[in-house]
């Protein structure tokens, strides 16, 4: 049974517990009355579920909206962004072993994309100068599983992984104009600032989601079946 309780040690998050454990989460875009995610589970040994969660309008609790039987373990999945009712899911039986666990366009910028890699952490793309990396943040300090820019602050990039932390960061590739001159076999950029790193987690963070109705709210759900929902306001002036 779904759950909707507040987080504990004084912080700001919302919190709504799955009945099994979970890694893939996602905006519901259509939606364009309501700040909607969708998440689904990944058990072995049970049909996993679908949830369609939803910010209550004080926005003091996550409500389940909808609840969807899935035959197999789910993956990743994404809601259809012209029709709130229609959802897709990626399953399989067998774990990925690439390196490369997520990629995510940059809205603002078409040629632009981030990927998450578990051991290296976050690299930024320019896709006209695609040799190597324009820029690098160093991720999680263990394996960075999911990297997600903000549907609109053009920058904004959020990663999470298995120390069960979600980190936000702005980095200096996407706050200033690229340089022309780089040469795209010049090693890529370090040092990048880390805006704010949140950490009412217990388990490893494999589901990050932006708002794509409030973007400066995102989703985060840890592999043991829990969604927090966060706001970044705090750190958009800096």
């Amino acid at each position: 049974m779904p759950v909707a309780s507040a987080m504990q040690g004084g912080s700001s998050g919302i919190g709504y517990g799955l009945k099994y454990q979970a890694r893939s989460i996602a905006d519901v875009k259509a939606d364009t009355d309501h700040t909607s995610f969708i998440t689904g589970t990944l058990s072995l040994k049970d049909v996993n579920e679908v949830h369609l969660i939803r910010l209550s309008s004080s926005g003091s609790e996550l409500i389940c909206e909808g609840l969807f039987s899935h035959p197999n373990e789910i993956w990743d999945l994404a809601s259809c962004p012209f029709d709130q009712r229609i959802f897709s899911t990626v399953f399989s039986t067998v774990q990925s072993t690439g390196l490369i666990r997520n990629v995510d366009y940059n809205p603002k910028r078409k040629h632009l994309l981030v990927t998450a890699v578990e051991e290296t952490g976050i690299s930024l793309w320019d896709l006209r100068k695609p040799k190597v990396p324009i820029q690098q943040l160093p991720g999680q300090t263990h394996w960075t599983c999911a990297a997600r820019s903000n549907p609109e602050h053009d920058g904004l990039i959020l990663s999470a992984g298995t120390h069960s932390a979600v980190s936000l960061w702005l980095p200096s590739v996407c706050n200033g104009e690229l340089k022309s001159e780089r040469s795209v076999d010049s090693p890529p950029q370090q040092g990048d600032p880390l805006l704010h790193s949140y950490s009412d987690y217990e388990d490893s963070v494999y589901g990050l989601a932006w708002s794509f109705r409030e973007p400066w709210i995102f989703a985060s759900l840890s592999y043991d079946g829990r969604v927090v929902v966060e706001s970044v306001k705090p750190f958009l002036s800096r």
